[in-house]
């Protein structure tokens, strides 16, 4: 089976540990966001006019094998240098593919030399070849009207804004899509959107046309993963049927044949169904389980939960066969490598 993880940090990172656990037959892609501008990623990025390498770092660490070498390379790539200097704050691996993307001249060959130290179980891909600038349109700011909206630009500045994101869209408007991802999302057989930081990580790859075109036109299984709660700034207040909500605006032709979220951050599940209901293909589900990590402090999902909540919406008869009326009986190019 051939899985396709679209997102960008902490949140892609989590997605690409529980696909892992499904195990080795399951062949993994991350395809990544380049639009952060903050931290070490932004410093990198104005200097030198390159990718932004951190969520592509956090990728790669998250694939890294699971031997003593695999390892050592994953912590190595994820250290970051403290003190007050000029490397304070950088991560090694963002250094290391900076420096690569630099000597090579192609970001997509440097993410497979890294990929190789680190034995990757799978690979890391860019959503675009240019580093890329998202703007959104914000109300509730300043002194005006609650709904007098405002142009904020920039990754960091909308996912820390005080107002209430309406749209984002993205900088060039068009952008070129990885190739690469294109071929990854058009072979898949299952792609995953979320969870992550829904304005800034999801959204932006449906803001590619062609990387948008092939989700939408796409055989594979297409599977919506909720975040454990709002986040503080872009998606402060937010519901779980709300994060649905702006997915569809972004992206109303966007059809999904599943809808996972962790059944404590649903209080009302009859209105995320609902909502739902307008996205899902025949056949599909909005699926309630326990995958959140047990530490409340910080909202995370449990690899391990994440993966058995995974295995049991890839266990549900695929859409082909839904369609034809046999549900024991695939149909269909893909239909029998769902299982």
């Amino acid at each position: 089976m051939t899985a396709v993880a679209l997102g960008g940090g902490h949140g892609l990172h989590a997605t690409l540990s529980a696909l892992r656990l499904l195990g080795d037959h399951v062949h993994i892609t991350a395809v990544v966001t380049v639009a952060d501008d903050g931290g070490s990623s932004g410093r990198l990025r104005r200097e030198l006019g390159l990718l932004p390498p951190g969520d592509l770092r956090m990728a790669l660490a998250a694939l890294a094998a699971d031997g003593p070498a695999g390892q050592r390379w994953a912590a190595l790539v994820q250290h970051r240098f403290g003190g007050s200097g000029a490397l304070a704050g950088h991560a090694v691996g963002n250094l290391l593919l900076a420096g690569l993307m630099d000597v090579l001249g192609d970001p997509v060959a440097a993410l497979d030399e890294v990929g190789a130290l680190l034995g990757l179980r799978g690979r890391v891909l860019p959503m675009a070849c240019e580093p890329l600038e998202i703007e959104a349109e914000v109300t509730g700011l300043g002194t005006g009207p609650a709904d007098e909206p405002h142009l904020i630009r920039g990754q960091v500045a909308v996912a820390s804004t005080p107002g209430r994101v309406q749209r984002v869209w993205l900088r060039p408007e068009r952008p070129q899509a990885c190739a690469e991802a294109l071929e990854a999302v058009r072979e898949a057989d299952v792609l995953l959107l979320g969870p992550g930081s829904w304005f800034t990580s999801v959204l932006p790859h449906l803001l590619v046309p062609e990387l948008r075109e092939a989700v939408v036109t796409s055989r594979a299984r297409r599977v919506v993963v909720l975040n454990l709660a709002p986040e503080p700034g872009e998606t402060a207040g937010f519901s779980p049927e709300q994060h649905l909500a702006v997915l569809s605006q972004h992206a109303p032709e966007l059809r999904v044949d599943a809808v996972l979220a962790d059944v404590a951050a649903v209080p009302v599940p009859d209105r995320l169904h609902r909502t739902a209901a307008d996205m899902l293909v025949p056949g599909g589900r909005v699926h309630l389980a326990p995958v959140a990590a047990a530490d409340p402090a910080v909202p995370r999902h449990d690899p391990a939960a994440l993966a058995e909540a995974l295995a049991a919406v890839l266990s549900q008869p695929a859409r082909d066969a839904q369609l034809s009326g046999d549900a024991g009986a695939p149909t269909g190019r893909r239909s029998n490598r769902w299982r």
